[in-house]
């Protein structure tokens, strides 16, 4: 190939590595920022909605009822007796019945 061609031919474009790293955060936000935003927003309902007498499952696992709920703390009744755990701690709340 004669070297006049060579100098002639246009550097590559950087188009086409941009639209790939748009669609990739595009691809991440659509699948995993944008539904953990909602589990939080759902956690945090949850959360703000707790009552006394509601059965409900910490994050170590442990089941209990409702039986003082403070600003950040609530107490669980639990088999044994009673303990107090951090209200971000409560992961799932039970329906009645």
């Amino acid at each position: 190939m004669p070297i006049f061609l060579i100098a002639q031919t246009a550097p590559p474009s950087a188009t086409p590595q941009l639209l790939l790293m748009v669609a990739v955060f595009g691809a991440f936000w659509l699948f995993f920022f944008r539904p953990q935003r909602a589990r939080m927003k759902k956690q945090r309902e949850m959360i703000a909605h707790l009552q006394l007498g509601d059965t409900v499952r910490t994050a170590g696992g442990i089941i209990g009822k409702i039986r003082r709920l403070d600003d950040n703390e609530v107490v669980l009744e639990i088999e044994s007796g009673q303990m107090r755990v951090v209200r971000r701690f409560i992961t799932e709340k039970f329906s009645e019945g």
